[in-house]
């Protein structure tokens, strides 16, 4: 089995103000654990660097120096995947745009879901109600 994490758990795994952070770690933790496959997909770290380091969003933002480690320490683990877009992304953005119809801040998302689909990954943990919307995947929320 493989999995993918949205931002918005390794968020809440570094903010420990959060009341969602002992379960995001929780979920963090066993990702870097394994044995299963996890994918982190280029987008999802870029938006955990540029949230997670953004004064206005974390009482305490993180450095970059701690923001690229908590990264590091996770895509350094055998089991745990970086992959990108390649020749097959913009034909699988289109089919994942065509079904969903996402506008806004749902495009992402959408950018998310095709790199899911075109890397055989079906199941995302994330506490995004907005991933529902599209077919393919499965929708995990840990705090459920």
């Amino acid at each position: 089995m493989s999995y993918t994490l949205d931002a918005n758990v390794l968020l809440y795994a570094s903010d420990e103000a959060s009341p969602l952070h002992a379960r995001s770690l929780d979920v963090v933790t066993g990702a870097a654990q394994g044995p299963e496959i996890v994918y982190l997909f280029w987008p999802t770290i870029m938006a955990y660097l540029r949230i997670a380091t953004h004064p206005t969003v974390f009482r305490r933002p993180l450095s970059i120096v701690e923001a690229v480690g908590n990264v590091e320490a996770l895509i350094g683990r055998p089991h745990v995947q970086a992959p990108g877009e390649d020749v097959r992304f913009w034909r699988r953005f289109r089919e994942v745009v065509a079904d969903a119809a996402p506008s806004g801040n749902l495009v992402p998302d959408a950018h998310l879901v095709s790199l899911m689909l075109d890397n055989g990954v079906r199941t995302i943990w994330t506490h995004d109600r907005d991933y529902r919307r599209f077919r393919g995947i499965e929708v995990r929320d840990p705090f459920e």
